[in-house]
């Protein structure tokens, strides 16, 4: 395992590296690209399982280009299907849930799918009795559960699951079993808030993976956890989780105590933060007694939703505690970077970068990410 201490400092030699130029920021043929061969192709985090938790209960999200609905099935599995008709090619479901009763019906022509995407019927079908209903029914997209969310996939075949999901959080924190003991799938919904992010969705990966901004916009943040002040970003370190300020009782704007840790986390674990980013589109940030989920949509070449869980104890939701305190700390370290991507994006159309900017070496890992959107993409 890593430490902080002995990795926090960078090899002499180490000097500025180039970043990916301007127009990969703001090029719509970039996009374009990143749509097909990166959110088409990767495993995506869609939605929270509970948040479909009922028989016939649906939710509409986007991967990549295409609209997908997520729903819970009769047999209490949940599917996910193209949000296309087979018909003429209408959108099944405008809203972004809801909850069928026994079928999904198409609002055009009224034909209608079983939850498990069937054709279950239409106008005049029964005179068509040579109609499979199997292959005329919805398409099928690839779901994993993991950590009490649905990953989508629509490559006809999809990559590793346990390679580049559960791999990358197992890189991160070094230990396979170190993510089991925060129980993130036996948690509950304390809060939701989205954004929407007017910037490059690679401008917040980039910001979210690297803290040598941390001293200069979060003050917050830093007060909890005075190392990030140093510019070293805890994802750096293999292993490594970024300890609480000796005068911080819990992981809250105000340092005040929050609430008992998380049954299974260890004492190594305790006081600490951990993040992990888990390609192309997923954050994770685990403190001892709640645990965070960033998930991205990107919308546009310089518009991207993020939609940020903050995950408890079930006891502690269902007590109906005050959560307003840790609520606010990640909150507004969420404005806060995202202002600053926003203030980037700009820059990005301006002569100035047409051939990038510059990492330090506390920034160098950010010099893989852009490796990796290359090989995607180029």
């Amino acid at each position: 395992m890593t430490t902080f201490a002995s990795a926090a400092t960078p090899a002499p030699a180490a000097s500025l590296i180039r970043t990916l130029p301007g127009r990969y920021y703001t090029d719509p043929d970039v996009f374009a690209r990143e749509q097909t061969r990166v959110f088409e192709e990767m495993w995506c985090c869609a939605v929270r399982s509970d948040d479909v938790a009922d028989p016939g209960a649906f939710r509409r999200v986007q991967v990549g280009r295409e609209s997908v609905l997520v729903v819970r099935g009769r047999d209490g599995q949940l599917r996910a299907f193209l949000n296309v008709c087979r018909h003429r090619g209408a959108l099944l479901c405008t809203e972004e849930s809801g909850q069928a009763k026994r079928t999904l019906s198409c609002p055009y022509h009224a034909w209608s799918y079983g939850l498990d995407g069937t054709l279950a019927g239409a106008p005049n079908l029964r005179n068509m009795p040579d109609v499979d209903r199997v292959a005329n029914g919805l398409v099928p997209v690839h779901l994993r559960e993991w950590l009490g969310y649905a990953w989508l996939c629509l490559a006809d075949v999809p990559p590793s699951f346990e390679r580049d999901v559960q791999g990358a959080v197992t890189e991160r924190l070094g230990d396979p079993a170190a993510i089991e003991g925060y129980g993130v799938e036996r948690l509950a919904l304390g809060r939701r808030i989205r954004y929407d992010v007017h910037a490059n969705w690679k401008l917040v990966v980039e910001n979210f993976m690297e803290c040598y901004h941390c001293a200069t916009i979060h003050p917050e943040l830093t007060g909890v956890v005075p190392e990030f002040a140093r510019g070293y970003a805890a994802q750096s370190f293999v292993g490594h989780g970024a300890e609480f300020a000796p005068g911080a009782q819990g992981f809250t704007v105000d340092g005040s105590a929050g609430f008992p840790a998380l049954p299974g986390v260890r004492a190594d674990q305790d006081r600490r933060y951990y993040a992990a980013t888990i390609k192309p589109t997923v954050f994770l940030n685990l403190v001892p007694d709640h645990v965070i989920v960033l998930r991205m949509t990107p919308q546009a070449v310089d518009r991207t939703q993020v939609e940020c869980d903050w995950l408890y104890a079930p006891e502690v939701v269902l007590s109906g505690a005050d959560v307003a305190r840790s609520v606010e700390l990640f909150h507004r370290v969420n404005q806060q970077d995202f202002a600053a991507c926003e203030r980037t994006q700009p820059g990005m159309s301006s002569r100035a970068y047409a051939n990038g900017g510059v990492l330090v070496p506390a920034e160098h890992h950010l010099g893989a990410f852009h490796g990796w959107v290359r090989e995607r993409i180029d």
